[in-house]
């Protein structure tokens, strides 16, 4: 089952943008967290937002902060929505796993979408992290709190989790050239998120 559903999740998204757009939180429990990646950044820049959704409401912060945003999605029903509300950013249909854009940005953040991957794809987006960065860019994504497998559940349909274990993500950070600067398990003020939060080494 698990299989399937990690096949699905794209095809999810697709089919369930409406639903999504209007269960998505939009009170932004993240935001401590999206300051510290602007922090780290250095508080001006290019973003890459991969598995940006709708652009509601993470890419929207960063865009009110001044930042030039490019945001990634599998679901061109989600990127319509995002292309509506902020014409004046780059909005591409791609799927992360097959990321080749010939540039790097000055922060990458990856906020509850890399972790619908399966632990092997998850493994393999390391290379593309670094590709798309440079010395000084800003790395941060969810995870789960240790190895293994979850389901959830969205519209009814099976919804796919996977996480690699903390030592592990540890090391394919710095095998790729990133320091860990900022990392909490099941952040309580975060609605119980795990965040990591890395920078590329110069």
């Amino acid at each position: 089952m698990s299989d399937s559903a990690a096949k699905n999740i794209l095809s999810i998204y697709r089919r369930h943008a409406d639903a999504y757009a209007s269960q998505r939180s939009r009170t932004l429990f993240e935001k401590r967290w999206l300051d510290k990646f602007i922090t780290a950044i250095g508080g001006k820049g290019s973003i890459l937002d991969i598995g940006c959704g709708n652009g509601q409401p993470i890419a929207d912060y960063f865009i009110q902060q001044g930042f030039q945003l490019t945001g990634v999605d599998g679901s061109a029903a989600m990127l319509a929505r995002a292309r509506a509300s902020f014409p004046s950013q780059r909005w591409l249909e791609q799927d992360m796993r097959e990321l080749t854009l010939n540039e790097t940005f000055d922060g990458l953040i990856a906020w509850d979408s890399f972790f619908h991957l399966t632990q092997q794809d998850q493994q393999k987006m390391f290379p593309i992290f670094a590709q798309l960065s440079h010395p000084g860019s800003a790395l941060m994504f969810t995870s789960g709190p240790e190895n293994g497998i979850a389901m959830g559940q969205f519209e009814g349909e099976p919804l796919f989790h996977a996480s690699l274990a903390p030592q592990e993500y540890r090391a394919l950070l710095s095998a790729n050239g990133f320091e860990v600067v900022d990392m909490m398990m099941e952040d309580p003020h975060c609605t119980g998120h795990t965040i990591w939060l890395a920078k590329k080494r110069g």
